[in-house]
């Protein structure tokens, strides 16, 4: 069956959309992360729910899982070649959504940014 977009951001959505895939792809634009460290860096994802969103993102090529045969298991996650072309559009996201913050500070808003994108 052929799959139809009616405009180019289905596709792109169909590959990092969502609440958790962005956030995943931000932090690995940073370098390699173990299972664990992402984790701690998102602390409202799920264990089950970050597992599901790596293997989706792996299947779409746009990260490498690399195990490591070693006692206890390692395993690290990179973005791969086709995943770092999404860096563009990451990096303007975060900078969107960090003035978006400021926008919100300026109307006296109760909200916090921890970290900004460098």
């Amino acid at each position: 069956m052929t799959k139809i977009y009616n405009i180019g951001v289905e596709a792109t959505l169909e590959v990092i959309g969502g609440k958790w895939k962005p956030v995943i792809l931000c932090h690995l634009r940073e370098g390699k992360k173990r299972t664990g460290e992402l984790k701690r860096l998102i602390p409202n994802i799920t264990q089950k729910m970050l597992t599901q969103q790596l293997r989706e993102l792996e299947k779409s090529g746009v990260i490498i899982r690399k195990a490591y045969e070693q006692i206890p298991p390692k395993v690290e996650y990179s973005l791969s070649e086709y995943g770092e072309s999404l860096s563009d559009i990451l990096n303007k996201l975060c900078l969107w959504g960090e003035n978006h913050v400021d926008l919100l500070l300026t109307q006296k808003e109760d909200i916090v940014l921890l970290k900004r994108d460098s």
